[in-house]
């Protein structure tokens, strides 16, 4: 049975060597993701099979996408269609939000 009401703090944690920390909340066809990135860390060009948004709650990095390189900071929203590259450079710790949608 699926919990209708939870908190980030009662998902499990995992934390990468990078120090990115990661506590996710499944779903059937989209999944939520609670990523706190450290301030120096740099996510390298990539892309996913799903379409993918990510809200920024907290701290400050640029974007890279095929559009070029934009700042962002608390409030910026990101959209990935399937299939898009982007990178990130965090220039501050940063608190991120991802829905990632299954194809």
């Amino acid at each position: 049975m699926t919990d209708h009401l939870t908190a980030w703090d009662d998902r499990a944690e995992s934390v990468a060597a990078n120090g990115v920390a990661k506590r996710a909340i499944p779903g059937l066809s989209a999944s939520l993701v609670r990523v706190v990135v450290p301030a120096g860390v740099s996510a390298p060009r990539h892309s996913h099979d799903h379409e993918q948004f990510v809200q920024v709650v907290s701290g400050s990095g640029v974007l890279e996408t095929e559009q070029g390189r934009r700042p962002f900071s608390a409030g910026s929203v990101f959209h990935f269609p399937a299939g898009a590259w982007h990178a990130a450079a965090f220039e501050t710790e940063t608190v991120l939000i991802e829905t990632n949608l299954s194809t």
